[in-house]
């Protein structure tokens, strides 16, 4: 499979390179193509994959969704059911704003790394879009931006007075309730100074039921330079309400698309940031560049969820210790026999009684309410200096650079029992067993709660070289070293051991790189590219590392054994080649990852542990061309990617028809093997658009983004298949393809009208499964026991379904941009 992945590879890049290729087609003045290794988080040449122009051609709501429209080797998975909270992920690894997720790109704004410290999470939704003046994209391992660039880095730049001067209001609204609205201003003054100020509004009563959002986003910079100098100081701030109510169970969402499994699910981000950077250029050729910033960042959520520990349980009928337990605490109305799954298909009466006594509300409640909050704060410094050396015949640019970044956070979380209503929402009951603090009679009870307390301190010194070997060849040559020391403290269970979350690791890495590039007299060049990368353990992966004390996320956490560091290795040949007309570009590239952090779950409900996993690998094919011709503009994009795992590993797949279970329905494991997919990764995506000025007054664009069905998590074997009795669905998404529509117009040279209308034909599609234990029946009734046996160590099987993240269907937004 492998050789034949890359035979195919490059026969394509071959075909790039042919007459009847898009090169010559396009070859007449040469152009100077990006440099990838010299980009660093302060400075230095990537591939543009979005700037404010193109922001405002595809009216994005996040930098996510336009990277996912655009950008080669993007695709999204919406776990979370929400368009700001997505899943990014590029050639194969992945920036996610959910807790828990293995990171494997950097994020950076204005030079500070944006990913969060207490789980290297990326919130998409506290970036303002309308504040960006470009967005580029760096592949491959990335070692001169740190932590977590196993896949690359995303770089992005906020505008400024001199970029973006005068004022612009704009203002849209269309479907599910959705309103937006910005405004800038900015401007130079005489003296060197200048500022820029935007805010950005967006509202939606979104698509789905119970799934209202909102966010705020504003960036204040001031500015001032001079002929040798520059200094800017930029604020930040974000205030978020998201609601996203995940996942949906394949026979619900057949027969209702806006339907939900449990609600609410909401998150809250609040933010702040101050940035200072400046540069200066000093005698002799030596630049100085620098920055420092400070963060914090508060984070609620509310989530309503099925307890799985019910599943299997008599959660009907109560007792007559637990009809004594309401009578005394004042309830009235509760059956005093007769109830059943047949007749109740909402119960509710046992798991009050069952809080009241503090006696089995794990058992009996078939609904959870989980509270966290995280408070982080973290705050650096960079500092680089850049010049040009010459050294014989060979000419050296030269950076070097180091940074400190250093961090706090508090999580806590809470665990309440409760039942679920027809809507699928989850009451919380009040009573001494209201909460999972471990205290319940029950041979199943746990402690939920988590109070952790992390510190993280990073010490990083990077440096780069670009070496000219002469007219037509260059070396670059880039080295990061890392050292992160990371503290976690249990305010609940002190001391260190298993279930406590006490750990003081030490992680160090030097990560190298190397490309050596070739340009021909017509401009096209050709590189080949070696470099490594690593990411240290997160505080929330070290906190739940413990297979003697496994952890339901992102419900808790407990044990921290030590993790080793993730290390990529990518090797990449990449051709690019264009000229005023258009650009081609073409890419082999190949990353192996070592001691990959996987979740392990331990059992149906959910529990389980981070662990090291041997190795992973993501190659294939990138091909991308763009052009205009007249009053057209053309691009479009492919991707093969080969995601998979390369060693041995058993995990759980209760939800795996293929699973080693005593008998159908029933607790096992699968085995991966190497060559078994990686789930949630699309082997194929293509992209496409084509851009059409009609008239001076008049632009149409049209895009196109089609992505092959990705594995179910859960079915990491790629072996599940549905029996249509305890298993449903195939355990994978179906490929879809996705056309979106814009259209300005300027009736005026100040004013310009514009529609959106995504997803055109209105396709039903899902870009993410998950195979997983049902609580419903077709018709959204609960039901606890789907059969009656067989009986197993007391236990009786379940129905496993295939659960999807469905796409938003068709919809329409219509706006208004001023400048003047």
């Amino acid at each position: 499979m492998a050789k034949g992945m890359w035979l195919l590879a490059g026969v394509s890049l071959a075909a790039c390179l042919s007459p009847a290729g898009v090169a010559p087609a396009l070859a007449d003045e040469p152009v100077n193509p990006d440099i990838i290794v010299r980009a660093t988080p302060l400075s230095g040449e990537a591939d543009e994959v979005g700037n404010a122009k193109a922001l405002e051609t595809t009216h994005a709501v996040s930098v996510a969704e336009h990277l996912a429209r655009t950008a080669p080797g993007v695709t999204i998975n919406e776990i979370q059911g929400n368009p700001l909270q997505p899943d990014v992920n590029y050639r194969g690894l992945t920036a996610s704003p959910l807790l828990g997720t293995a990171q494997g790109l950097s994020v950076y704004l204005d030079g500070v790394r944006v990913n969060q410290p207490f789980g290297d999470v990326v919130s998409w939704d506290l970036i303002p879009t309308g504040a960006l003046a470009d967005v580029d994209l760096v592949s491959g391992a990335a070692p001169q931006f740190g932590r977590n660039a196993l896949g690359g880095a995303l770089v992005l730049r906020s505008k400024s007075g001199k970029t973006d001067p005068g004022v612009s209001v704009e203002a849209s609204a269309g479907s599910f309730g959705r309103v937006t609205g910005s405004v800038a201003a900015g401007g130079v003054t005489g003296s060197g100074v200048d500022w820029f100020v935007t805010a950005d509004h967006f509202r939606e009563d979104g698509w789905r039921d119970l799934s209202p959002s909102r966010a705020t986003r504003a960036l204040a910079k001031l500015g001032w330079s001079d002929a040798a100098s520059a200094l800017s100081l930029t604020g930040h701030f974000a205030d978020t309400n998201l609601n996203g109510n995940g996942l949906q169970e394949m026979r619900l969402l057949a027969a209702d698309r806006h339907s939900i499994y449990t609600a609410p699910d909401n998150t809250r981000n609040r933010m702040g940031m101050v940035v200072l950077n400046g540069e200066t250029s000093l005698a002799g050729g030596l630049h100085l560049r620098g920055n420092a910033f400070w963060r914090h960042i508060r984070t609620t959520t509310y989530n309503g969820d099925v307890n799985d520990d019910a599943l299997g349980e008599n959660l009907y009928q109560p007792n007559a210790a637990e009809q004594a337990a309401l009578t005394a605490a004042g309830y009235t109305g509760f059956p005093t026999s007769g109830e059943t799954q047949a007749n109740t298909p909402f119960p509710k009466w046992r798991c009050i009684a069952n809080v009241l006594l503090n006696s089995e509300p794990n058992e009996k409640c078939d609904g959870l309410v989980n509270r966290s909050q995280t408070r982080q704060s973290e705050w650096g410094a960079t500092l680089e200096a850049s010049a040009t050396l010459t050294s014989g015949p060979l000419r050296h640019d030269l950076t070097l650079g180091g940074s400190y970044v250093g961090s706090t956070a508090h999580f806590t979380q809470s665990t309440q029992f409760g039942y679920l209503l027809p809507d699928r929402t989850v009451v919380a009951v009040a009573g001494p067993g209201a909460f999972a603090d471990g205290t319940q009679d029950s041979e199943n009870a746990y402690d939920a709660r988590v109070d952790l307390r992390a510190r993280s301190t990073v010490l990083s010194a990077y440096a780069l070289d670009h070496v000219a070997l002469g007219q037509a060849l260059s070396l670059d040559l880039a080295a990061r070293y890392d050292r992160v020391a990371i503290r976690n403290r249990d305010a609940i269970t002190p001391g260190g051991g298993t279930g406590s979350l006490d750990s003081s690791p030490v992680y160090q890495r030097v990560n190298p790189a190397v490309t050596l590039t070739g340009k021909a007299s017509d401009g096209t060049t050709l590189s080949v590219a070696w470099s490594q990368a690593s990411r240290a353990p997160s505080a929330v992966e070290l906190g739940c590392s413990d297979p003697e004390s496994p952890c339901r996320l992102p419900n808790a956490l407990a044990g921290d054994p030590p993790l080793r560091q993730v290390v990529a290795r990518t090797l990449e040949l990449r051709l690019d080649a264009g000229n005023r007309w258009g650009h081609v570009h073409a890419s082999l590239f190949r990353t192996q990852s070592s001691d990959d952090i996987l979740f392990v779950a331990n059992d149906a409900s959910g529990y389980g542990y981070f662990r090291n996993f041997g190795k992973t690998r993501r190659q294939g094919v990138e091909l991308s061309a763009d052009a205009r011709l007249h009053r057209f503009t053309f691009s479009a994009s492919y991707t093969l990617l080969d995601a998979t795992y390369q060693s041995r590993e058993v995990v759980n797949g209760s939800g795996n028809s293929s699973s080693d279970a005593e008998a159908p329905g029933f607790e096992g494991t699968i085995t991966i093997r190497r060559g078994d997919r990686i789930p949630l990764l699309a082997r194929h995506t293509a992209k496409a658009a084509i851009g059409w000025e009609a008239a001076n007054w008049l632009t149409l664009n049209l895009d196109m983004v089609a992505v092959s069905g990705v594995y179910a998590r859960g079915n990491e074997n790629n072996a599940h298949q549905a029996d249509g009795v305890y298993y449903l669905g195939p355990g994978k998404t179906d490929p879809y393809a996705v056309f979106n529509l814009g259209v300005e117009a300027r009736p005026h040279a100040r004013l310009t009208v514009f529609a959106t209308v995504r997803n055109l034909f209105d396709k039903d599609y899902a870009t993410a499964a998950q195979l997983g234990a049902t609580a419903f029946d077709g018709q959204g009734r609960v039901v606890s026991r789907p059969f009656a046996g067989p009986v197993i160590d007391g236990e009786r099987p379940l129905v496993n379904s295939t659960f999807l993240a469905p796409g938003a269907p068709r919809s329409l937004q219509v706006g208004a941009r001023l400048r003047f």
